[in-house]
């Protein structure tokens, strides 16, 4: 007796569709969390100040010295007088402190009070004082 060589069976899978598909779906899920950045899921990095009111009035505060010419600008590293951005800036503090009205705890509302008076000083002064002499050609004689 002689086995004759088994010859392979096809077995038809009438699920093969469903499977194939629900591995297309889980290979297109893993490429596009692989290509969406990182949700964070810890908390802030350590260091940076809480976000609150008094971190978004100290922001104005600080362009707003930026502005003025008080403080270099942190880009390019030189102090210029831009009255119409401090002015600008000294408003939008303004606007928070006004829509903000009734919902701000104590310290926030001296805190913004404080940062606006300073502001208004340091912006009349800025503005009054002269300008220094521009370069003059000398007559030459």
């Amino acid at each position: 007796m002689s086995e004759e060589p088994q010859q392979p069976r096809i077995i038809v899978d009438e699920d093969w569709k469903n499977r194939v598909q629900a591995e297309k779906e889980t290979l297109s899920q893993k490429q596009s969390q692989e290509a969406a950045p990182p949700r964070p899921e810890s908390p802030p990095q350590r260091g940076l100040p809480p976000p609150d009111l008094i971190f978004i009035a100290s922001t104005m505060y600080m362009q707003t010295l930026v502005a003025l010419g008080l403080i270099p600008n942190p880009v390019t590293g030189k102090a210029t007088v831009q009255l119409q951005q401090a002015q600008h800036a000294i408003d939008t503090l303004d606007v928070l402190q006004r829509k903000t009205d009734g919902n701000r705890t104590g310290e926030e509302s001296e805190a913004i009070e404080h940062m606006l008076h300073e502001l208004r000083l340091a912006y009349i002064t800025v503005r009054d004082r002269p300008l220094p002499p521009a370069d003059t050609p000398k007559a030459s004689g």
